[in-house]
């Protein structure tokens, strides 16, 4: 199992600042999941970029070019 990143109660903070007034167990662990996997998936791209780039900090740049 892996260990969860994105504390359950953040993502209960997040739905209730958008308006929801309760939010179940499943709700938060399913947004962390989620959230979790994007993130990992731009980390991802955000380090090949700065290898590309012969650098080993990863900058702003090479997050939001990730995203796009």
């Amino acid at each position: 199992m892996t260990r969860k990143i994105l504390a359950l109660s953040a993502m209960e903070k997040l739905l209730k600042k958008y308006g929801a007034d309760r939010v179940s167990e499943d709700a938060k662990e399913a947004l962390s999941k989620v959230l979790e996997e994007k993130a990992k998936e731009i980390a991802e791209k955000s380090v090949k970029l700065s290898l590309h780039s012969k650098r080993k900090t990863i900058k702003k740049e090479d997050i939001e070019l990730a995203i796009k």
